[in-house]
């Protein structure tokens, strides 16, 4: 069966540009790509508070406006990487991105989400960094992976894996993780991250079971003892010239004990590295 990946895009240069390496991460897959575009009315009227009705003139005005960029996507897509392994699907959405999202990963069963970091200049509430951030903190359906504004792709070497061990690995939920390591022979680097040196007996067991998990994928174990966990995963990941970070997102755990609120909002404007949430 394809793999459907969901990504939702303001037809930005940055959105473009998350699509283009999502195409070129899974181009060894069978990939069938929904494209999504949630649209407002303000362009085409000076009341920002009436919202036309589906088969109205202006509804119908910013659909066709959509699917002529939508062509120009695909015709973009074609050219950059004409794969026969890949299809692709468009469709648009007046409501609530969050809700346009999690209704077409219901429907559509997606296996992951991509989204670019920024938006279109001046587009509301539209794809912007926090947007990423919220998708990373409340779809909790499917994998979401946040691509920043100006990375170009290269097949992944390095992905680091931020952990505690305090918490029971499960072999599904580190499937894609595994998948992207196999796709590109990347190597996984286990990044510990705890202030005291010593594992407690149940850490050692987590690790010993992290790596039977791994154990189909190059993988390696590192310890971090920097007090600012979130900025010691940054220069861990500068000073190895690391592809991706992948984590899994436990109900918030990750996001409100070792990614600082500062953090969590400089991935979402400011990542230098593509983030891969696992749920």
């Amino acid at each position: 069966m394809n793999k459907r990946i969901l990504i939702p895009t303001d037809f930005s240069k940055n959105a473009l540009n998350a699509v283009r390496y999502t195409v070129d991460l899974y181009a060894k897959l069978n990939c069938d790509f929904y494209f999504i575009h949630v649209f407002s009315f303000e362009k085409y009227t000076n009341n920002s508070l009436i919202i036309p009705e589906e088969g109205s003139a202006l509804f119908e005005l910013a659909i066709a406006d959509c699917e002529k960029k939508f062509k120009k996507l695909l015709d973009s897509l074609e050219l950059h990487n004409d794969n026969p392994k890949h299809k692709y699907h468009t469709t648009s959405s007046n409501s609530y991105l969050s809700e346009a999202i999690k209704k077409i990963i219901a429907e559509k069963d997606i296996e992951l989400l991509v989204m670019g970091t920024k938006g279109a200049t001046g587009a509301k509430g539209i794809l912007l960094g926090s947007n990423t951030v919220m998708a990373m903190e409340k779809i909790r359906e499917c994998p979401v992976l946040a691509i920043p504004e100006n990375i170009r792709f290269s097949p992944p070497k390095e992905i680091v894996f931020p952990t505690d061990y305090k918490d029971t690995f499960k072999r599904s939920e580190l499937n894609y993780l595994i998948e992207i390591g196999k796709m590109h022979q990347a190597n996984i680097a286990v990044l510990h991250l705890n202030k005291k040196k010593e594992l407690s007996e149940t850490q050692l067991s987590n690790q010993k079971l992290l790596h039977d998990i791994l154990s189909d994928v190059a993988h390696d174990f590192h310890t971090l003892t920097e007090s600012d966990l979130g900025k010691g995963i940054q220069t861990f990941v500068e000073s190895r010239n690391s592809d991706l970070i992948a984590f899994i997102n436990r109900k918030h755990f990750f996001f409100g004990n070792v990614f600082s609120r500062p953090l969590v909002k400089e991935i979402g404007y400011d990542a230098t590295t593509p983030i891969l949430a696992l749920h």
